[in-house]
């Protein structure tokens, strides 16, 4: 399409040129500004690139302006959002990729705090207003925030970029960053975890067990769902179960094994009994914890299956 065409356009005439057209030619700074203009007007979200002193007001119109850093002026740098230090359109496209990872990896991480943080207040809540034992104390909670955040939150950072992220449509202004979806999930897993470590705790009491061990095996319980649920959480909406996805974050192996760690010695140092008020355990209460995290693992697997059948 030439400016000539431009120039001749009315405004919905416009808007149906920017649309169709992919390449405009002899064209003037003034019909790039008229591009952007009817491009937002058809509720798209713009970008433009320019490098001249009268590419300015394109830049500064668009939703995100890119100047070139090479030969763009400094008129126009000032204008743009972004500058292309390289000059180099490829640039554009990794940088996209790496927004969009930023972006998922700051979702997976409130996917997993918000969950694991509802578990503990759920466990809390209930035995408040059902009136029975307290399941954690004050710096069990410390404790398990503690190493939860510096273990496994941290290693959603180092996520890699989902399969297939460029090949998303980009997602709608005004889109919030927890839709239906993510609340649907914070929900099940805050009942799953918490209502599974209720459970452990009132089962070791039933049993007999001291309130210092029953204690101990609620916060296994909690620490070791969560680690399981990281796993789930690394990615939004795939299966977490297939081989290849489940070794493509080292951080999260580390982070978990690091935790373990940790864990063991709460349990059984005696100076984390005097500190937490823990008890040790016998190897076969390690199995509990153990399934009621694959239970939880599985469970999500399954629900994502289902969101993803319902999407298709």
């Amino acid at each position: 399409i030439t400016g000539a065409e431009l120039d001749a356009a009315d405004e919905a005439t416009l808007q149906t040129l920017a649309q169709r057209g992919d390449i405009f030619a002899r064209t003037s700074p003034e019909h790039k500004l008229r591009l952007v203009q009817a491009l937002q007007a058809s509720g798209e979200v713009v970008a433009m690139t320019g490098d001249g002193v009268n590419d300015a007001p394109a830049l500064k119109r668009a939703d995100v302006g890119v100047a070139m850093g090479i030969k763009g002026t400094e008129a126009t740098k000032e204008a743009a959002d972004i500058v292309l230090a390289d000059d180099n359109f490829a640039t554009i496209a990794h940088a996209i990729e790496e927004g969009r990872t930023i972006y998922d990896n700051l979702r997976k991480a409130i996917l997993f705090i918000l969950p694991t943080n509802g578990a503990q207040g759920l466990v809390m809540l209930a035995a408040v207003v059902f009136g029975l034992t307290l399941p954690l104390t004050p710096v069990q909670i410390l404790w398990v925030n503690m190493v939860v955040a510096v273990t496994l939150a941290l290693a959603l950072a180092f996520e890699p970029a989902e399969p297939g992220v460029m090949q998303r449509p980009p997602r709608k202004p005004g889109t919030p960053i927890m839709g239906g979806a993510m609340l649907w999930r914070v929900a099940i897993v805050s009942l799953l975890i918490g209502g599974a470590t209720m459970l452990a705790f009132e089962v070791e009491l039933w049993r007999g067990m001291e309130l210092d061990v029953a204690r101990t095996m609620a916060v296994n319980t909690l620490v070791i769902a969560q680690a399981f649920y990281l796993f789930n959480s690394r990615f939004l909406a795939a299966s977490s179960l297939s081989r290849p996805h489940l070794f493509t974050n080292r951080a999260a192996w580390v982070a978990v094994g690091v935790l373990m760690l940790l864990q063991s010695a709460f349990v059984y140092l005696p100076a984390m009994h005097t500190a937490f008020g823990t008890a040790p355990l016998h190897w076969h209460h390690w199995l509990a914890p153990m399934g009621v995290g694959m239970a939880v693992f599985l469970v999500i697997e399954a629900e994502k299956a289902w969101m993803r059948r319902r999407r298709a």
